[in-house]
């Protein structure tokens, strides 16, 4: 099971991106999934989430800004990130918690290889 994120990049103050992140392999159910970032020098931290029913939360630096969303049928999660800002700049993480066809049961947590997004000023 893995997760691969994708849709990082250069962009302008106020533009926008969208990263995506696809889960992949013998994947039985997916619960909560979520973004996370990593600036240089700063602990990894919680940028949104969303349940498997659609119930999100935001980080409130992102809230009004960014949006998180999921296709269940094709365990994809996504991030429309707009009016992005220098302090958005960071390696973006996608995480799921997930079961598989090999976990007897047990949810794992599962992190994807990170993606970097870089806001010019």
């Amino acid at each position: 099971v893995q997760l691969q994120a994708y849709g990082g990049g250069l962009v302008q103050t106020g533009g926008s991106l969208r990263l995506s992140c696809v889960a992949s392999g013998r994947i039985l159910g997916i619960n909560d999934m979520g973004w996370y970032r990593q600036a240089p020098g700063n602990q990894r931290e919680l940028v949104a989430k969303i349940t498997s029913g659609g119930s999100a939360d935001y980080a409130d630096s992102v809230k009004g800004r960014f949006t998180i969303s999921r296709d269940n049928t094709e365990n994809t999660l996504y991030l429309q990130m707009n009016s992005l800002r220098p302090e958005d700049t960071a390696v973006y993480y996608c995480h799921a918690v997930l079961r598989s066809v090999g976990s007897a049961g047990i949810f794992l947590h599962v992190w994807g290889q990170g993606t970097q997004v870089t806001v010019s000023s």
